[in-house]
């Protein structure tokens, strides 16, 4: 049996092991009771606040919640290249000491989730989206610098390994061979990224970091249920637009 064979077996076997594990109660989700508590709970969204005081206080909270998201991305960017340069073995006979422990530092900080990051943040920084794009940056940071490695890593050696053998130091061999190179794919995965960071200082906003996410955790507690509403609109808006903006970029990328 081959290694792909083995791996999907194994696969399998642990999404079955995983329904059986869990008490997945489908009856009771499906019942008519629960779809009509359901819809109950819904009907309270409607209509939502359009009270010209409150859209600009959630016009403000969406470009709050923006820049927290495009910042948090710029800092994630500039130290994950940074860590990423020691975490890629640039080509064979690369000894790369620092390779193992800043992929450690990078496991670690992708493993603690945004909403733990802000939490810490807050305590240093004080609420407000500071704490929130500080979050982002160091989580994000974890993630595009563990995939900027790989990037580095998988890039086709022939050009880098001729200016290498004509005396060019390893540092513009970076420069004019590898970036050339890795540079739409760090770009794309920039892009996916920023528009997670979207959701997450949506969410972040729950424990005080700001933005849209503030506004909702307080008005829902309250069971201020249409303005929530309007909260929710302007938050599926914003992840569309720059999922839009994001495609845009992608398609001007490969021509």
């Amino acid at each position: 049996m081959s290694r792909l064979s083995v791996f999907m077996v194994a696969v399998l076997g642990l999404i079955v092991a995983s329904f059986a594990s869990l008490d997945l109660q489908w009856s009771q989700f499906l019942s008519l009771s629960a779809m009509q508590a359901m819809g109950r709970f819904v009907a309270e969204f409607f209509p939502p606040d359009t009270q010209p005081a409150f859209l600009m206080k959630v016009g403000l909270a969406t470009l709050e919640t923006l820049a927290m998201s495009a910042l948090g991305t710029l800092l994630a960017v500039v130290l994950g290249l940074t860590l990423a340069w020691p975490a890629a073995r640039r080509h064979a006979g690369d000894w790369a000491p620092l390779r193992t422990p800043v992929r450690w530092l990078l496991n670690f900080l992708r493993s603690v989730p945004e909403l733990v990051w802000a939490s810490l943040m807050l305590i240093s920084a004080g609420m407000g989206p500071f704490a929130g794009t500080l979050a982002l940056g160091f989580h994000t940071a974890g993630v595009l610098g563990r995939l900027f490695a790989e990037t580095m890593e998988n890039a086709p050696a022939g050009p880098a390994e001729a200016l290498r053998t004509q005396g060019v130091r390893p540092s513009l061999v970076f420069l004019y061979a590898t970036v050339p190179q890795v540079l739409p794919q760090c770009l794309s995965y920039t892009l996916y990224r920023w528009e997670n960071n979207i959701r997450a200082a949506a969410v972040m906003g729950v424990v005080g970091a700001g933005g849209l996410g503030q506004m909702l955790a307080f008005h829902m507690g309250l069971f201020h249920m249409g303005k929530t509403a309007t909260i929710l609109a302007a938050m599926v808006a914003l992840v569309g637009l720059v999922d839009l903006l994001s495609n845009l970029a992608r398609r001007a990328l490969t021509r």
